[in-house]
């Protein structure tokens, strides 16, 4: 999947349980595991919402677009890649 999903490394910089964040974002655990894991096959604006909000962070924190020629390495809009820091 060429959308990858950056929560576990939020929540370790956050020093956050994913259920902690599951009861502050009314979401359960199963349905965050779910989206953790890159399985999700979408989200709620709503969901990203109240995600950002308490991890405070922006969608892009959360979610990066992969070149799927490219094993996991973000790539910017016009095909660049570039590294997390």
């Amino acid at each position: 999947m060429p959308v990858v999903v950056h929560l576990d490394r939020l929540l370790y910089d956050r020093e956050m349980t994913l259920t902690e964040l599951a009861g502050r974002v009314g979401l359960t655990v199963a349905n965050l595991s779910i989206l953790k894991t890159g399985k999700a096959r979408a989200i709620r604006f709503s969901t990203l919402e109240a995600i950002c909000r308490e991890l405070a962070c922006q969608p892009g924190d959360l979610l990066a677009y992969a070149d799927s020629n490219d094993a996991g390495t973000p790539t910017s809009p016009a095909g660049e890649s570039f590294t997390w820091s």
